[in-house]
């Protein structure tokens, strides 16, 4: 049998042709500008053993791209922008010995991603954007558990050449069991590089892997030092929280089981594993007060700490209210308006006249109109616009703005519909064309036209409509070239028409009006 090699460079491509011979054992497509390799890209051709596509756009690799290629011993996809690879596709390679992937955009590994690469001898994952590893990768790897035993017993087994240099590793305790696996790890597998670097975070960036030694990760743990305490009136107030964990937790305050947005919340790393989180409020007023939650969560867990703020009175003679209200000499004017809609959302924005705009944070009251408990999300300082998207279609909404968390008052809300789809807007605009093409028709008609619409009111203006309508239906079976025709003849003699018999009716009224000796109303 007769076997022959496919070069095809630098040449755009938009996909791989579907007439290549059967019987190439070696096709090599280089930039060429491919972006995806869809199902059975090459099952028609049962013979390649090598396949190179490197230096392309592939973005997107289909589950089935590599059916029907059960002798394909290497495969080459440097230079490509793929993001991810499905692991599952080289279930149709089993002979595959060369998997070249480096500089492509590569951001993770699943624990089982080369479990159906058994016969591999060469893998390249480096200059990628693989940042977290998890040792068990390896573990589960057909081709390393074999050749493990196999060399323990005669060392008479083929390397294994792994390549993972030139990546973004992020040496935290989730990197742990990697770092150990490459310290420790030897013949049968060989890396490339062994000398691999930490990029985050900055303890350890640019330090190698055999530098470092990592903590076992450890579920968040928050806790404050004083979590009841009062403040005066009008005066800042900083909440402070202290969160022990391994890796770094995400950390949010809350009030009233809402999270506090517009307010500064200030992050300090005291040491690897410990952070503090302070929440400034500045000049507290009664609205104020109440029971702060901080929460900090990574993969393992959560873990939250509560926090009173008391405010404290100039007058002691007054006790303050049980629940924040306004007070009767607060006078603070909102004005709220809808900015922009959509057929799924809304921008709001609003303007507020107070003493102390820059101290003043709001609340937004959103929900359905009949719901009786609306979402609560409170905004800081300097604030006055805010967005809801994924609404509901063709549902009725009330959204009202109010000061700090007080109820809202009239005037602070809006109520609106959402739209059934994009469809309802299109229509919407078809509508205003034929509205704006009626006005012109009526707005053209001769000048007696105008006596005929004073005389006959509605009546008149009718019968013009209907005869449109009628003229714009005939309109649609006949050429271009006669529609302008009927639209001057819709002008001239149909309206000329429709005016004669309006004014002969005018006229015999007059006449019957004389007869009786009335006047008539005379029409110029």
């Amino acid at each position: 049998m007769f076997f022959r090699s496919l070069l095809c460079m630098g040449t755009s491509m938009d996909q791989i042709p579907e007439d290549i011979s059967s019987n190439f054992t070696k096709i090599r497509v280089e930039n060429c500008r491919l972006s995806e390799l869809p199902q059975g890209s090459f099952s028609q051709v049962g013979n390649l053993g090598f396949l190179w596509l490197n230096f392309n756009e592939i973005t997107l690799m289909n589950i089935k791209s590599l059916k029907g290629l059960a002798n394909l011993t290497e495969l080459r996809l440097q230079g490509n922008k793929l993001t991810s690879v499905p692991w599952t596709a080289f279930q149709d390679t089993p002979k595959l010995k060369i998997l070249d992937l480096k500089h492509n955009r590569l951001d993770s590994l699943p624990e089982h991603a080369l479990r159906h690469l058994s016969s591999l001898t060469y893998l390249d994952l480096s200059f990628n954007q693989l940042s977290i590893i998890s040792k068990e990768v390896f573990m589960n790897w057909p081709l390393y558990q074999t050749a493990e035993k196999a060399w323990d017993k005669d060392g008479l087994v083929s390397n294994v050449v792994l390549a993972l240099h030139e990546n973004p590793w992020l040496c935290d305790c989730r990197l742990k069991g990697f770092v150990e696996f490459i310290r420790e790890v030897g013949p049968p597998i060989i890396l490339m590089s062994s000398y691999l670097k930490c990029s985050s975070p900055d303890s350890k960036a640019n330090k190698f892997f055999h530098e470092i030694q990592l903590k076992t990760c450890m579920a968040p743990v928050a806790s404050a030092q004083d979590t009841s305490f009062t403040v005066p009136l009008g005066t800042n107030a900083t909440l402070t929280c202290i969160v022990k964990a391994r890796p770094a937790p995400t950390i949010q305050w809350m009030y009233s089981l809402k999270i506090v947005r517009g307010f500064v919340a200030k992050q300090t790393q005291l040491d690897e594993e410990t952070v503090t989180s302070q929440l400034l409020i500045p000049s507290v007023r009664v609205a104020d007060r109440g029971v702060y939650t901080c929460t900090a969560n990574n993969f393992i867990s959560n873990s939250s700490v509560s926090v009173t703020l008391n405010i404290n009175s100039h007058n002691s003679s007054m006790p303050l209210p049980p629940v924040p209200m306004l007070s009767s000499n607060d006078n603070t004017h909102i004005e709220i308006r809808i900015a922009k809609q959509t057929v799924y959302g809304i921008t709001l924005e609003w303007y507020a006249t107070m003493d102390n705009p820059a101290e003043t944070w709001f609340t937004i009251h959103f929900g359905k109109y009949d719901s009786p408990k609306k979402e609560m999300i409170y905004l800081g300082p300097g604030i006055n616009s805010y967005t809801v998207s994924d609404l509901l279609p063709v549902t009725k909404y009330e959204v009202c703005v109010t000061l700090k968390n007080h109820p809202p008052r009239d005037g602070q809300c809006i109520v609106f519909i959402t739209g059934s789809d994009i469809s309802e807007l299109e229509q919407r605009e078809k509508l205003i064309h034929i509205i704006v093409i009626v006005c012109a028709m009526v707005l053209a008609v001769p000048a007696g036209m105008y006596a005929c619409t004073t005389e006959a009111r509605f009546s008149c203006v009718d019968r013009c409509l209907d005869l449109w309508r009628r003229r714009r239906m005939h309109r649609e079976g006949t050429q271009e070239t006669e529609r302008q025709a009927n639209f001057d003849s819709l002008q001239a003699a149909s309206d000329e028409a429709l005016c004669r018999k309006s004014l002969e009716k005018v006229k015999r009224r007059k006449s019957e009006d004389k007869s009786r000796g009335g006047s008539a109303a005379q029409l110029y």
